[in-house]
Formats: structure tokens, sequence, C-alpha cells
């Protein structure tokens, strides 16, 4: 309380190492109070960067928190760049309608361009959130079930020269993490994993299983060097007809098309499973285009990774775009006004420069617009037809919707 006896204004604070076990408790009742496991909750906190974490406090107690974590992300032409990771944004119940949530996004933003990262990144719980805040969904991912009893899979020549075998999870840990980095650069939106990091993938509690097996790990080998791995739990399950167990992918990563297909293989293939559980797998993986009855497969797609241009001209610049370009942008960005105004891009497939300009505008559209095509994934011509990109320059918007296109699709390889 205020001395004169009024409620005192809410604390919006870097968060204290001392302070992270009430900001951790609020956050997860944020979102459920669903109990984790001490190895889950530890990692947590070891990964946590505090001088970037951001806690609301009102008479001592932790209303709202925030975090920022120091990413790169690979863009298109595999430049890994810097990026704020941002997580664990949540707001207590008791506090809804404060404006609460967005001082936090105001406050992370401004520290963000402070810290010279160009881009903000995030999964979003309730993705209406943060459109507000210039954050647009710029990677897509697919789910799938797919009926392993009906569904045949082919494979390209080279598949049979790999070599599938079991592995201990921790004990292939490092030569998983190779075959994992050397793939960072090959698609945008991938995360270059920070130390640490690794872990996430072998985090195996009890709790977390649902009444699946223990996590388990094969690696696919080629001449004795390790070209790819998958980790997956096998749920036991008996119909009246018999076995109907289903495999749960947790990861696979392949180094080319046959190590990929001899995992994928493999999975298809366990005894008394019937059933392959897949989810958050890039939306152009080539084993929709193996299998024999993609119907049966009941693929799905969601919205993944999504982007905040922090720094337009800075963004724009640090990618490759795979046909030449030369347009100006007219940027609307109300809730980071530094980007307002006119940028020229001009770029191909080997550089780019974003500088401003006074020459009339080609297309005009928001930062999300351009946040949203930024990764590839998303071409500016439906947002065009959405109403949510102008052409002022006749061939500007093909000229622009080419350029930004990609190769492969972004994909956002685990959350944060």
């Amino acid at each position: 309380m205020a001395t004169d006896g009024t409620a005192s204004a809410p604390d919006l604070r870097v968060l204290q190492p001392d302070e992270w076990d009430e900001w951790y408790d609020n956050l997860l009742r944020a979102f459920g109070g669903a109990v984790e496991s001490a190895e889950e909750r530890g990692l947590w906190r070891e990964l946590s960067a505090y001088d970037r974490f951001l806690g609301v406090w009102d008479e001592g107690a932790c209303v709202g928190t925030a975090g920022a974590f120091p990413f790169r992300v690979t863009v298109p032409g595999g430049a890994a760049v810097p990026a704020a990771g941002i997580t664990a944004v949540s707001v207590a119940a008791t506090h809804r309608r404060r404006g609460l949530l967005t001082s936090m996004m105001r406050r992370q933003l401004d520290d963000v361009r402070a810290w010279g990262e160009p881009l903000a990144v995030l999964t979003a719980s309730e993705p209406d959130i943060y459109g507000r805040f210039g954050y647009a969904a710029a990677s897509f991912q697919i789910g799938a079930e797919i009926d392993t009893a009906r569904v045949r899979l082919s494979v390209p020549a080279g598949t049979d020269d790999v070599r599938v075998r079991y592995a201990p999870p921790a004990e292939v840990l490092q030569a998983c993490e190779a075959v994992y980095a050397r793939l960072v650069p090959r698609r945008p939106g991938m995360l270059l994993r920070q130390p640490g990091w690794e872990r996430l993938g072998l985090l195996d509690s009890e709790s977390a299983r649902g009444g699946a097996s223990p996590l388990q790990c094969v690696v696919a080998e080629r001449g004795g060097e390790v070209v790819g791995y998958a980790r997956y739990r096998v749920r036991p399950g008996w119909g009246p007809s018999g076995h109907d167990g289903t495999v749960e992918l947790g990861e696979l990563a392949g180094l080319d098309g046959a190590a990929d297909a001899a995992l994928w293989r493999f999975l298809f293939g366990l005894d008394l499973t019937t059933t392959l559980r897949v989810q958050g797998r890039p939306a152009d993986e080539a084993w929709q285009y193996q299998v024999s009855d993609i119907r049966r497969c009941l693929p799905r797609v969601r919205d993944a990774l999504y982007v905040r241009l922090v720094d337009v001209g800075a963004a724009l610049t640090a990618r490759t775009y795979q046909c030449p370009v030369d347009v100006v942008f007219a940027v609307e960005d109300d809730f980071c006004p530094w980007n307002e105004g006119r940028w020229r891009l001009t770029g191909d497939a080997k550089g780019a420069s974003c500088e401003r300009t006074s020459d009339a505008a080609d297309l005009a559209l928001s930062v999300r617009e351009l946040a949203a095509a930024y990764l590839g994934g998303v071409s500016l011509a439906p947002l065009a037809a959405a109403g949510r990109v102008r052409e002022l320059r006749p061939g500007a918007l093909a000229e622009a919707a080419v350029a930004f296109g990609g190769a492969v699709a972004p994909w956002l390889p685990h959350g944060f």
C-alpha cells in the first residue's frame, strides 16, 4: 500500500534469482497449474536468463511474468540472426485487464531493440493476443496419426545403405546434436542450439509419459557415421482384434532423404503397433509424398513460430532473396514507431540491403505482414488478397512475393 492508504501501482522489474521460484509458480498456475518434474523444473531454471526476464509484483506477490531467451534463428540464406525468444508470458487471473500484458510487451520490445536484436519470436498459446503487438505466424507445422497397418511407405534409392540401431538417448546425445547442428543452416526458422538446450530432448519423467514407454532412441548410420536419429515412445494397446499400440514420435532428424526414410520406415514397422502419432513436423516433409494413402494419415496443419521485426532494416538485410528484388515498402507499426516509414529493399540470393528512403512506395503494409513473410513460408500475394498488403506500383507484389519465397518451408524444431 502507498503511504496514503491507496493501492500502489504494480512494480515491473527485472527478475532476481531469489525470486525465480515464486515467479515460476505463478507462471505454472496461469497455464493451468500442471505439476512438473523436478528435472524439468530444474532445467528451466538453469536456462533462465535472469537479466532478460521480467516480473510484475503487486504488494509483494508476483502477478505477471515474461522472458526473452537469447536465441539465434536461421533465416533464408542460412544466416543465424540474433532473436529474442519471448517466453513465459502470463498475467495472474486476479490482475487481468489492467494493462500489465501491454506494459510487459512494451518493456520487452524496448529492451530487445536496445540489445541490438532485430527479431523477436514466440509460440502463442492464444494467437489473437499477439497480433496487436506486431507478431505474425511465420511458420507452420504438420501433425498426423498414421494408420501404419494400412499405409505403406515407399523409400528413395539409397535407403537400404542406411543402418538403424538402438542406442541409449544420453549416450548418443553428442552425435545427435552434431546432426541437428548440420541441419540448422538448411531450413529457416530453426534455432541454433545454445548449451543446455540439448537436454530438453532427453526429459523423460514418468508423469509426462501418460502410460507410454520410457524414451527410446535409434540412430541412422552410413559408413560408420551417424546421419540421423529418432526419439520416440511406444504406448502399448490391445483391442478386440489384437494389438493396436501407438508409436509417439518425439524428434526425428536426418541429413538426407535416405537417412530420413530409413528412420520413418523403422517407425512404420515397429511390432505390436498400428498407429504412428507425429506432431510439430516440417510442413513440406517428404514422408507425406512417400505414403500410399495420405487420407489415412489424418494430416493437420497448425501455426508454429510467430515473428516480430524489431528492426525492419536490419531484419530484411539479414536474409537473402531467391530472385533479384528492388522494392519500397511503406511500413506501419503503431507499437514500435521507429519502424514506421518507407524502406527500400534491394537484394538477391547473395545478399541484401534495406535502408530508409524518400522514394515513392511500391507496397504498403504493416510490420505484421512483413513478419509473416519474413521466413519464406507465407506469401505476400494471399496477404494482399486478404486486404492486408496494398500494391502501389503494378508488378511490385509479384516481384516481392517471389523474392521472399523459399525452396523449403520454415520450421521450428522445438518449443521454448
